[in-house]
């Protein structure tokens, strides 16, 4: 009687994957194929905040790409450093004598106001931001020439029905070399921004934003708080696009992809990250992450061929839950993300969604996570360091 409910368990969560695969792809497509309209060419001045903290890969090619722009309006690019002997430094150093011309600027922010550091410093650049529109990305993130001009024009989209707060938008992570850094890049092409799509899709909207770009109004920032409401917080990228939703303003997801270059994860280092951003989206999104249960169709099919003993039934479901979960992989990674290391990298799919599974239940026997080499508990998605 057990070993059958066992299967059939499985088997059920295996056809509910499938389903789930299909809402998938009818979100990509039609975010891909969208039209979003003639924007009224809308380019205001931007303050772009860069928190930095030590030196990424390709750090400096990233920093560079900000200052490329191909931007009708004023724009100026502020970094946030806690202290002057930070690696990041000479890099801004470097970028100020190249573009000479460019408003750049290296802000102290010497107070710690909070757990998360990287909202700390933002407190402390956003007092001198000289515009009305701020733009917020992590340090390690390299964009095209028409990003400022995609991003910023979404805030006067003609299909809005609510005024526009925060825009956002999709990213792809270029791997390292290692197998913990290929399956991290894997899964943000083939696993997240599938999950992100389908949300937008069945929600009608987007109500969250994404930590590749946080673009919001000045307005829109003061009405929930500024960015000290979000001192304490892990999840501030989340939070920051939800909060502003919820305060009546709309979250858009521009038609633009970025760049984030991954580090070189050891596989130890690879499950410490996973599960931090497992246990990130479990205190945002509870629910949600309690239905990620019937996203996994691929390892549900391995295992329903496994305790069944391989019956013919079984290998037939893996075999149509292969093909679509590769099809899906293909769609949002290659069409949608346009990221090339996707069909390079298929063949660790099988892997990386058993691991996804594991690092899933994981995820919710315990409150700790390491980030950046600091242990820290997780109490109602805050973060308390662990001394």
């Amino acid at each position: 009687m057990f070993h059958t409910l066992l299967v059939a368990t499985t088997t059920l969560l295996t056809i509910c994957g499938l389903i789930y695969c299909n809402f998938c792809l009818i979100a990509a497509i039609s975010f891909r194929r969208q039209v979003h309209g003639e924007h009224r060419g809308f380019a205001p001045p931007v303050s772009i905040l860069k928190p930095v903290k030590g030196v990424d890969p390709e750090i400096y090619e990233a920093f560079r790409s900000h200052c490329q722009q191909n931007y009708s309006a004023e724009y100026e690019l502020i970094f946030g450093v806690n202290s002057l002997t930070d690696a990041a430094v000479p890099m801004v150093d470097r970028l100020k004598a190249e573009f000479p011309k460019h408003k750049i600027r290296l802000v102290l922010c010497p107070h710690n106001l909070g757990t998360n550091g990287k909202v700390s410093n933002l407190v402390q650049m956003a007092k001198g931001a000289r515009y009305d529109h701020l733009l917020v990305n992590d340090s390690d993130i390299r964009v095209d020439e028409h990003y400022l001009s995609n991003i910023m024009a979404e805030f006067e989209h003609p299909e809005s029905e609510r005024k526009v707060g925060m825009v956002t938008c999709l990213y792809r992570g270029i791997a390292t070399g290692t197998l913990g850094s290929k399956l991290e890049a894997l899964g943000i092409s083939t696993e997240f921004f599938a999950g992100v799509l389908c949300a937008r899709a069945m929600e009608g909207g987007l109500h969250f934003a994404l930590g590749s770009t946080l673009a919001c109004t000045r307005e829109a920032l003061e009405k929930i708080g500024g960015y000290e409401a979000l001192l304490d917080l892990l999840a501030d990228d989340y939070e920051l696009g939800a909060r502003i939703d919820k305060a009546g303003y709309a979250v858009m997801l521009a038609p633009e992809v970025v760049e984030t270059m991954l580090p070189a994860y050891s596989f130890t280092g690879f499950l410490q990250h996973q599960l931090r951003w497992s246990r990130t989206v479990r205190d945002s999104r509870r629910w949600g992450h309690v239905g990620l249960i019937f996203t996994y169709p691929l390892p549900w099919a391995l295992l329903t061929v496994l305790f069944s003993w391989g019956l013919a039934g079984a290998w037939l479901l893996l075999a149509a839950t292969m093909l679509f979960r590769f099809l899906l992989a293909v769609t949002v990674g290659s069409y949608v993300l346009r990221d090339r290391q996707v069909i390079r990298n298929i063949f660790l799919l099988p892997l990386r969604d058993m691991v996804a599974l594991g690092i899933w239940i994981a995820s919710f026997f315990g409150n700790t996570i390491t980030w950046r080499g600091e242990v820290f508990r997780l109490e109602a998605g805050k973060l308390i360091k662990v001394e």
